[in-house]
């Protein structure tokens, strides 16, 4: 059950990568696999929602670290949450 979350969750961090911004579609898209992965390693649904509404709060629109690529800064907002 870890193992497929844990590659869905990859799959899912590496199509952020290469964008410049983390805009609210390239999120919007994210969180909607990142949502049904939780859903299907059987995360109640409540506890789905409030994490994907306070990492969708959290990543629209935030400048990446110089350092981080999107798809890292994306990876760092929602192992912060």
């Amino acid at each position: 059950m870890f193992d497929n979350l844990s590659e869905k969750l990859g799959s899912v961090f590496k199509k952020v990568t290469g964008k410049g911004r983390l805009s609210e579609k390239n999120i919007a898209e994210a969180l909607k696999e990142v949502r049904l992965s939780l859903l299907e390693a059987d995360v109640n649904f409540k506890v789905v929602r409030e994490f994907t509404e306070s990492v969708r709060a959290r990543a629209i629109g935030q400048e990446v670290m110089g350092s981080l690529t999107p798809g890292q800064q994306f990876v760092k907002i929602v192992h912060e949450e």
